[in-house]
C-alpha cells in the first residue's frame, strides 16, 4: 500500500514566515508543508497581488497566474452565476438634467431632452438562486444604458467599497463567503469559520466588514438603496482632458432598512420579499427612482487626498467632494419573461462608451478580463451580446462571425480588415467621429508583484464609517458581529477579529468580545496575533493604521436620509367585525393619499361588518399576514372589533412585534383596550402631543384626522431605533 509523503519540503529563505501552513493553521486538521502552485505545479510566490506595470499601474495580460486563477474561479460553476444569482430586474429611462459637455463626450449625458433605455439588475451577493432576498449580504446594483453610441454597463453594489484591493483575491473572497466544501453549508450567510478566518487575515477587509454589518446590508427595499461604481472612473470630453469620477445613485425615497430580527422573520413569511416589492411598485405605477451623482475629481487632485484614489476599498468623503446630482433614473416597466431577460441580461464593467474610461484600480483590471470569460460558459459562447437583453440600440458592424448561439446572418466575402474586396469596410472611426479612444496616460515602471504603500492604510476609514453612525446603528453593528462571529467555532478566529476591530475601535473590539464572553487579545510579536501574513508587505498595523482627518460623514449615517415621504410604505389597518367605519376610511383615506400601500388584515379573509352594516374587503388574514411584511400598524375603533382583536392572540402579537421593530404603532382612542393588551402597554406615552408622537412612534387620538396627520408623519421617520434596547418586549 502507497505511504503518504509527510516529509517537509526545504525552508526558501527568501520566503516569508507566512509560507510555513503549519505555522499559521496549528490546529487546524487539513494544515500541510505543501507549496502554492497554479494548475501547471508551478510554484507561486505572490498570491495577494496581479502583476502590474509598476506599484499603481495598470495590471498586465502577461499575468498567467492571475489568469489561470481567474479563469479557473469563473467557470466552477454552471449555468447559475457564480455571485449575484439571486436577482430581480425591470426596464426604464435615463434623463440628464443638463449637458455634461464640459467633463465628458459621453452621448448620453449631453441632452437633457433625450431618453436613454436602461435595464436594472438588482442582486444579493452570496446566495444561490433558491436563497432569501433578506440574507445579511452586499447588493448588486447593475444598470445597462442603451445608448446610441453603444452599451455602457455601470456595474456596482450598495456599498461603495470592497473586500480586497486586487482582483487576483477575488476568487479567495468568494469560496471564503460561499458554503463550506466539505457540507454545503450555510446559504446565503457570511456566519461561519471560513469567511472570518479569510476575512480576520486580511485586514484591507476591515472597511467593507463594517458596511457589511450595518443596517446597509438589510435594506428595506432595493427602491430604498443607494448604488455605487464602487471604482474611480475617468471622464473625458472633447478635448480629451481628463477628469476622475465616482458614481453614485441616490433613491428619492431615502435610504432604508429592516431589523435584523426582522430580516430573519421575513426569510421564512416571503422570502422573495425584495422582488415582490420592485414587481408591485412597478405594476402599480409607483415607479422607482434614482438621482445619478457624480464625485468629479480634478487629475491635479490625484494625490492630494489622505487615501488613494484608485483603492477600492475606500471612498471619497461626501464632504471632500460633493456629489453633484447630474439626471434621473426611473424604473417602469417589469420583465415579460424573467429567465430571458433577468436571467440572460449579462453585465460587463468593460463596457464603456467614447467619454468614460478607465482607470488602474488593480481591482477595476481584474474584473475587465473577469466578466467576459463568465460569460462565454455562462450564456453559451462568445455570442452572448446578440441575446435580446443584451443587444445594443447602435447598429454593430464589425468582423466577429461564427460561433456557438451566433444569430446574425453576415452577407458579403469579407470578414477580415483592412480589406479591398468589401471596400474597406468597417471602417475605423476616429475620436472625432465618435470613436472609443483610450486615455494617453504615461507608463514608465517596471514589472512587479506588489501594492502601493498608499494601500496600505486599513483603518482609517472603517473607523470614520463607525464613528458616523448614530448610537442605534451602531448598536446593530456590535449586535450583528456578536451574531456573525458567535456562529464561528474556531476560537482562534473570533479572537483574530477581535484584534482586527481593536484596530477601527476599541470600544466596539470590547463590546463585540463581551458578547461572545472573550477579551480582546493582546500583540504578539508585533504582528497583532498573526493577522497580517496574509497581506504580501508584511507591515505592522501601527505603521499604517492612520487617522482620517475627517472625524464623522453624515453621508454614512442613515439616520441623516430622507424622511419626508411614506410613498409606497405599506401599513397594516387591523379589524374585525363591528369595527368602526368612520375610524377605519379616514384614517386609510389620509395614508392612501399620501402614497401609502394599505391592506386591512382580519381573523379571516372575506369582508369584515362595520358599526353601521358597512362592508370592508379584507385583504390579508393574521394566518397569511406578518407585521414585518408592513412599515406600520393601525387599530381602529368599534366595540365589537376591539374585544374581538384584543382576545386574538395573532393580533396582539402582530403588535407586539412592530413594537420590538420599532415600527410606527397608531390606536383610535376606542382601540386603546387593544393595545393594553400587548406587552408594551405600559410603555404607551401619556399625552398625543406631535412631539412625543416622533420621539416614541406610537399615536393614540380621539380624532381620526388628527391621528391620521400624526401617524403619517411618524411613519415618515421609518424606526424608532432609540426604544430599541431600552424598551425591547417579547415577541
Amino acid at each position: 500500500m502507497a505511504t503518504k509523503n509527510t516529509a517537509k519540503p526545504t525552508a526558501d529563505p527568501k520566503q516569508p514566515d507566512n509560507a510555513k501552513t503549519k505555522e499559521l493553521a496549528p490546529n487546524t486538521e487539513e494544515s500541510t508543508a505543501q507549496f502554492l502552485t497554479t494548475n501547471h505545479g508551478v510554484k507561486v510566490n505572490d498570491d495577494q497581488n496581479s502583476l502590474k506595470a509598476g506599484e499603481r499601474g495598470a495590471t498586465l495580460l502577461e499575468d498567467f497566474i492571475l489568469r489561470e486563477k481567474i479563469t479557473h474561479f469563473d467557470h466552477e460553476r454552471i449555468p447559475e452565476r457564480i455571485v449575484h444569482a439571486r436577482g430581480s430586474a425591470a426596464h426604464g429611462v435615463f434623463k440628464v438634467y443638463k449637458s455634461m459637455s464640459s467633463v465628458t463626450r459621453a452621448g448620453f449625458l449631453q441632452d437633457p431632452s433625450k431618453e436613454t433605455p436602461v435595464f436594472v439588475r438588482f442582486s444579493t451577493v452570496a446566495g444561490s438562486r433558491g436563497s432569501s432576498d433578506l440574507a445579511r449580504d452586499a447588493r448588486g446594483f447593475a444598470v445597462k444604458f442603451y445608448t446610441e453610441e453603444g452599451n455602457f454597463d455601470l456595474v456596482g453594489n450598495n456599498i461603495p467599497v470592497f473586500f480586497i484591493q486586487d482582483a487576483i483575491k477575488f476568487p479567495d473572497l468568494i469560496h471564503a463567503v460561499k458554503p463550506e466544501p466539505d457540507n454545503e453549508m450555510p446559504q446565503a450567510a457570511s456566519a461561519h469559520d471560513t469567511f472570518w478566518d479569510f476575512i480576520s487575515l486580511m485586514p484591507e477587509s476591515a472597511h467593507m466588514v463594517m458596511w457589511v454589518m450595518s443596517d446597509r446590508a438589510i435594506p428595506r427595499s432595493y427602491r430604498m438603496m443607494e448604488g455605487f461604481g464602487v471604482h474611480t472612473f475617468r471622464f473625458l470630453n472633447e478635448k480629451n482632458e481628463s477628469t476622475f469620477v465616482k458614481f453614485h445613485w441616490k433613491p428619492l425615497l431615502g435610504v432604508h432598512a429592516v431589523a435584523w430580527d426582522e430580516a430573519q422573520n421575513i426569510s421564512g413569511k416571503d422570502p422573495d420579499f425584495h422582488r415582490r416589492d420592485l414587481w408591485d411598485a412597478i405594476a402599480s405605477g409607483n415607479f422607482p427612482e434614482w438621482e445619478l451623482g457624480v464625485q468629479i475629481i480634478p487629475e491635479a487632485d490625484e494625490h492630494k487626498f489622505e487615501f488613494d484614489l484608485l483603492d477600492p476599498t475606500k471612498l471619497v468623503p461626501e464632504e471632500l467632494v460633493p456629489v453633484q446630482r447630474i439626471g434621473k433614473l426611473t424604473l417602469n416597466r417589469n420583465p415579460d419573461n424573467f429567465f430571458a431577460e433577468t436571467e440572460q441580461v449579462a453585465f460587463h464593467v468593460g463596457h464603456v462608451v467614447p467619454g468614460i474610461d478607465f482607470t488602474n484600480d488593480p481591482l477595476l483590471q481584474g474584473r475587465l478580463f473577469s466578466y467576459t470569460d463568465t460569460q462565454l460558459i455562462r450564456l453559451g459562447g462568445p455570442n452572448f451580446h446578440e441575446i435580446p437583453i443584451n443587444r445594443p440600440i447602435a447598429p454593430v458592424h464589425n468582423n466577429q462571425r461564427d460561433g456557438a448561439m451566433r444569430q446574425t446572418i453576415n452577407k458579403g466575402k469579407t470578414s477580415y480588415n483592412p480589406n479591398t474586396l468589401g471596400g474597406g469596410c468597417p471602417f475605423q472611426a476616429k475620436a472625432m467621429e465618435g470613436g472609443f479612444t483610450s486615455y494617453t496616460e504615461r507608463i514608465d515602471a517596471k514589472k512587479i508583484r506588489e501594492r502601493s504603500p498608499s494601500f496600505f492604510d486599513h483603518f482609517s476609514q472603517a473607523r470614520l464609517f463607525f464613528n458616523s453612525q448614530s448610537d442605534p446603528e451602531k448598536n446593530h453593528i456590535v449586535d450583528a458581529l456578536r451574531f456573525e462571529l458567535g456562529k464561528v467555532q474556531a476560537i482562534a478566529v473570533r479572537e483574530r477579529m477581535l484584534v482586527v476591530l481593536a484596530n477601527i475601535d476599541k470600544g466596539l473590539a470590547n463590546e463585540v468580545a463581551y458578547g461572545l464572553g472573550l477579551s480582546v487579545p493582546k500583540k504578539i510579536d508585533g504582528t497583532l496575533n498573526q493577522s497580517i501574513p496574509a497581506d504580501a508587505n508584511p507591515q505592522t498595523y501601527e505603521s499604517v493604521n492612520k487617522e482620517s482627518s475627517l472625524l464623522k460623514s453624515d453621508a454614512l449615517s442613515m439616520a441623516n436620509t430622507i424622511k419626508d415621504s411614506i410613498a409606497t410604505r405599506k401599513v397594516a389597518i387591523l379589524a374585525a367585525d363591528g369595527v368602526n367605519e368612520k375610524s377605519l376610511n379616514v384614517v386609510k383615506q389620509a395614508l392612501t393619499k399620501a402614497g401609502a400601500v394599505v391592506d386591512v388584515i382580519a381573523p379571516k379573509l372575506g369582508i369584515v361588518t362595520g358599526e353601521h352594516d358597512a362592508a370592508i374587503p379584507v385583504q390579508q388574514s393574521f394566518l397569511t399576514a406578518a407585521s414585518v411584511l408592513y412599515d406600520a400598524v393601525y387599530v381602529p375603533g368599534g366595540t365589537n372589533s376591539v374585544a374581538t382583536l384584543a382576545a386574538e392572540a395573532n393580533a396582539v402579537h402582530f403588535l407586539n412585534e412592530a413594537f420590538k421593530h420599532c415600527k410606527a404603532i397608531a390606536g383610535d382612542e376606542a382601540a386603546r383596550q387593544v393595545l393594553e393588551a400587548t406587552y408594551f402597554s405600559k410603555k404607551l406615552p401619556e399625552d398625543n402631543s406631535l412631539e412625543t408622537v416622533l420621539r416614541e412612534g406610537i399615536v393614540i387620538h380621539d380624532d381620526a384626522a388628527k391621528l391620521g396627520d400624526q401617524f403619517i408623519k411618524a411613519i415618515a421617520q421609518h424606526r424608532f431605533w432609540e426604544r430599541e434596547k431600552p424598551r425591547r418586549v417579547p415577541a
